[in-house]
């Protein structure tokens, strides 16, 4: 089976029903629209790579091609006689590139303006070369060439994060403050629920202020912008989702409260993904049955984790418990339907499926908006509140910027 998304009583308790972003890809209907899905924009990161030697540069291919765009160079020359094209997000260099070895090929790059503030990781035989020497005093990031697969991803994802964290330092003060903040906490939390540290709802909840602020501000499309090129998939989607969340609650007349739970719902909503294994999480392909049977399990360890926050109002756990349930009952992880479940969930069933559609993934293409908006309203009332719906579709439309930064 596969899946597109892999990806609250303190609010007003509005009249209908939810649906959960599950496998729409597995429906007759999501396989007739991936099949059209080449109008998107389908641009994955690139990556350089400079590796002269044939058997290095195939460990270093094989586990990145799959979630990237591969360009390979034998040489310092090849990678300077290539004018045009796509500009990579990041140029990996092995030590002994030719003619003149990995430093002088950098001291290079950082001398030519197209490639002047490129992310730039270091490739070495062992961690005490005098290259990697090099590379920590010039604070490049450095990659000893036997290290494991999921650790070259890793390595390779955190240095194109870092980098486009590096950019929001430009953007005005909510907008910076909405994407640094909620990006520490998203990657800190499961790790100091783990060590056991006390997590009070407070703190979350202030990081998720600058963001609620953009949003009554109308400053949210300069977030959706600048997170896009994360590459911490989890958090663009959550980060994608709570901000939605918010401009949806907004939209309707919510309050600040409501729309901080929203929103810090939205975040949080996926947290449980971290105890999902990389290779599943990302995989290309299909799923097996049993695969599948983990990725589900995320909700149960996104409520785990959210348990674990002292003071969290109900609204957030709901987020998080019922974004995959649907309106007929076959959603998961507890086939509720109809009364059971609330306003605040069917905002962020829609939010979500909206989120999983046009997210770029490994093993999907993004749809466009209006393409996303018209899958959801084809999905017909046993999956989504389609009163929502149109309420959602009518907001965005409403608001070019803000569909061209989506």
């Amino acid at each position: 089976m596969t899946s597109l998304d892999r990806a609250g009583t303190e609010l007003v308790n509005l009249n209908g029903v939810i649906a959960g972003a599950v496998d729409e890809e597995s429906t007759p209907l999501g396989k007739r629209f991936f099949g059209a899905c080449s109008r998107s924009k389908y641009n994955r990161k690139l990556i350089f790579i400079v590796e002269p030697w044939i058997e290095h540069k195939k460990r270093l291919v094989a586990p990145l091609s799959p979630r990237y765009d591969i360009e390979t160079f034998p040489d310092e020359t090849a990678l300077f006689a290539r004018s045009s094209g796509r500009l990579p997000s990041l140029i990996m260099i092995d030590e002994s590139t030719p003619p003149d070895g990995g430093e002088a090929a950098i001291r290079q790059l950082r001398l030519t303006p197209t490639f002047k503030s490129t992310p730039i990781i270091g490739m070495t035989r062992s961690k005490m070369s005098s290259f990697a020497s090099t590379l920590h005093e010039a604070g490049l990031d450095c990659l000893v060439t036997s290290a494991p697969p999921q650790s070259l991803v890793e390595i390779v994802a955190r240095c194109i994060s870092r980098a486009v964290e590096d950019e929001w330092l430009a953007l005005e003060e909510n907008q910076r403050l909405a994407l640094r903040k909620t990006i520490v906490v998203f990657k800190e939390l499961p790790e100091k629920i783990l060590n056991g540290e006390s997590i009070k709802y407070e703190a979350i909840r202030e990081s998720c202020h600058y963001l609620v602020e953009a949003v009554r501000g109308n400053e949210i499309d300069q977030i959706l912008k600048n997170v896009k090129n994360h590459d911490n998939y989890s958090y663009v989607h959550s980060l994608r989702v709570a901000v939605l969340l918010a401009h949806f609650g907004n939209e309707i007349g919510l309050g600040q409260d409501e729309l901080l739970i929203l929103s810090v719902g939205g975040l949080l909503h996926d947290i449980g993904k971290v105890a999902i294994p990389p290779d599943i999480l990302n995989k290309p392909g299909q799923l097996s049955d049993q695969e599948w049977a983990v990725m589900r399990s995320h909700v149960d360890r996104s409520l785990e984790l959210i348990q674990c926050v002292e003071n969290r109002p109900r609204g957030v756990m709901t987020i998080a418990a019922q974004h995959h349930e649907k309106l007929d009952g076959t959603g998961y992880p507890n086939g509720l339907k109809g009364s059971d479940l609330n306003e605040l969930a069917r905002m962020a069933a829609i939010v979500d499926v909206f989120g999983a559609l046009t997210d770029l993934r490994v093993y999907k293409p993004p749809f466009m908006p209006a393409e996303a908006l018209d899958y959801m309203r084809n999905m017909g009332p046993d999956h989504l509140d389609q009163r929502l719906v149109k309420m959602f579709r009518s907001m965005l439309l409403d608001t070019a910027s803000l569909l061209r930064a989506i």
